[in-house]
């Protein structure tokens, strides 16, 4: 059932076998796991089922690295976590993803591909994904259009499939009818009390912003909200432990990563649409499951010792024909559109924000009488625009083509998560966010630059650019951003001193509390993290059944 924390009905204490904190990608795939066992389940989300500014503010936090990060408009304080904000793009890691590189410092998973694998394929049914098939590094499946071929020790094509649901939407009725599961919303985790010895999680209190305090106990705890908040949680949870749960050796919170990415370069060609059409990501009924990624390749990777990284074209139109503007003027008077994949991640926050989903525009009279007298002039413009369409042409042609880099981030213990002195409304210290970049980050982005550049321009006969930021020798600052994949920061890893949990995402030294999400991630490839957050999430839910179960007989 699911119980709103704020109302007047929610519980007292709880009484579970397993909690569950967070109700993200992570935590409902384990509570889905459990659906008609006999283990009691709670599942604890700090916000609702929409989005809500009072409790998004509870995400708020600073910046105090070099490269600027803002910690309060990057992931979503609401049911179905921050993949209310994805783009549905999934893709499995590959072996090389996950193992050790001497050139890449704290590299390397202590579990492998083969490991993940039967989690992947279930993690392609829980994504509702259909049979489409995959392979280490990429799903397989025709594409829509032929793809550029390329040296493969140099570049590859890689396919991501695209997830059409959003987790809190698809699996929230099954959830409030589980008579196993309660699903608390509001629910706010202040601090998981261990034993005096700080091995055993005792309990976990939990408050609202009504005021509303109980304690959740349970037999095993997982923390899934995220790679920033896991962090924030444990060195919050101080009472006993004053360096915070799992932080003996200093390890929580370090080695923050996302999949930095930026403008590298700019192309221009006679032939732009060579190099844009078989990457564009279609949308419809009958578009494609898989779109292509254009990454760079193992072999490349060790030749050049660099981090793996991919690089996407995005086309820039030309002067508009006078109709085909008309006609756009029309589309956006009508109703709203985003055209960036970043703007789209801060589109939808507002939208959800605002609790409304996208809606409409409307025009003034006088603006849509205007713009139907200029579609009428430009109506020529637009019977040529369907006849291309018609043969799978662009309607406007590009004047030039701008390639966007997205990379794998190093693993860098300076660069990390804390707590500062600042408080929410709830009393919490909040969070401190220093992303730091490392030499090996900065070679990666020179290098392979210069590579997808000079390789995409081989392929249409053009030539290519090197972006200013790229192409100054003294170390400037990179023009770079985070695509809200928060990484690492309880990284898993055999040696306690290097991590936070093991192998099978248990916390050092506590016997019953586990971690969920891209923050047990020792590396993250460049792949899209959601797919393998899922895939982990069902391991550890078979993790957890076994410990608990047993605990029956």
């Amino acid at each position: 059932m699911i119980i709103d924390y704020l109302s007047e009905a929610h519980p007292a204490d709880v009484e579970a076998d397993l909690c569950i904190v967070g109700a993200g990608a992570a935590g409902i795939a384990i509570a889905h796991s459990f659906i008609g066992t006999s283990v009691r389940v709670c599942l604890l989300e700090s916000g609702g089922l929409s989005g809500e500014q009072r409790s998004q503010a509870l995400y708020e936090g600073s910046s105090t690295g070099p490269v600027e990060f803002d910690p309060g408009n990057s992931r979503m304080r609401v049911f179905g976590g921050s993949c209310n904000l994805w783009g549905g793009g999934c893709i499995p890691l590959s072996s090389d993803d996950l193992k050790q590189r001497d050139w890449v410092p704290h590299s390397g998973w202590p579990i492998n591909y083969e490991e993940l694998e039967p989690y992947y394929a279930r993690a392609r049914s829980f994504c509702q994904l259909g049979d489409i098939g995959f392979t280490e590094g990429t799903f397989t499946a025709p594409t829509a259009r032929p793809l550029l071929s390329f040296d493969d020790d140099k570049l590859v094509n890689q396919l991501f499939a695209r997830c059409g649901i959003l987790f809190g939407e698809a699996y929230r009725d099954i959830l409030d009818r589980a008579p196993n599961i309660t699903v608390l919303l509001h629910a706010n985790l202040l601090e998981l009390m261990p034993s005096p010895d700080g091995a055993h999680v005792q309990e976990a209190l939990i408050g609202s912003l009504g005021g509303q305090r109980s304690a959740v106990r349970a037999r095993q705890y997982v923390l899934a909200s995220g790679g920033i908040e896991n962090a924030r949680l444990l060195l919050l949870s101080n009472s006993v432990v004053p360096e915070g749960l799992g932080n003996q050796h200093d390890v929580v919170g370090r080695y923050f990563m996302d999949h930095p990415s930026g403008i590298i370069g700019t192309l221009s060609t006679d032939d732009p649409e060579r190099v844009t059409r078989p990457y564009e990501r279609l949308r419809g009924k009958n578009a494609p499951q898989s779109f292509p990624e254009i990454a760079l390749s193992p072999d490349y990777q060790r030749s050049q010792r660099v981090l793996n990284g991919r690089v996407h074209p995005f086309g820039v139109e030309g002067p508009l024909p006078r109709g085909i503007r008309a006609l756009r003027e029309l589309r956006t008077i009508m109703r709203k559109t985003v055209q960036d994949e970043n703007a789209l991640l801060e589109a939808r926050l507002s939208e959800a924000l605002r609790n409304a989903p996208a809606g409409e525009l409307i025009a003034a009279p006088n603006s849509l009488g205007l713009t139907a007298l200029k579609l009428g002039l430009g109506v020529g413009d637009i019977a040529k625009a369907l006849v291309y369409k018609l043969t799978d042409r662009p309607t406007v042609s590009n004047s030039h083509v701008e390639l966007v880099g997205y990379f794998e981030q190093a693993p860098n213990p300076e660069s990390r998560i804390t707590l500062s002195d600042d408080t929410d409304a709830l009393g919490q210290r909040k969070v401190q966010v220093d992303w730091r970049l490392t030499p090996l980050d900065h070679h990666t982005y020179r290098t392979t630059a210069t590579l997808f550049g000079s390789e995409l321009a081989r392929s249409c006969n053009g030539r290519f650019e090197l972006a200013d930021w790229l192409a100054d020798e003294d170390g400037s600052k990179p023009e770079i951003h985070g695509t809200a994949h928060h990484i690492g920061t309880t990284r898993m890893s055999d040696d306690p001193s290097m991590g936070v949990v093991d192998r099978d995402c248990r916390v050092h030294g506590m016997d019953n509390l586990h971690i969920a999400g891209s923050s047990v991630f020792p590396t993250g490839g460049w792949a899209f993290p959601t797919f393998t957050i899922v895939a982990l999430s069902l391991r550890l839910a078979d993790e957890l059944r076994a410990l608990l179960i047993a605990g029956f007989i």
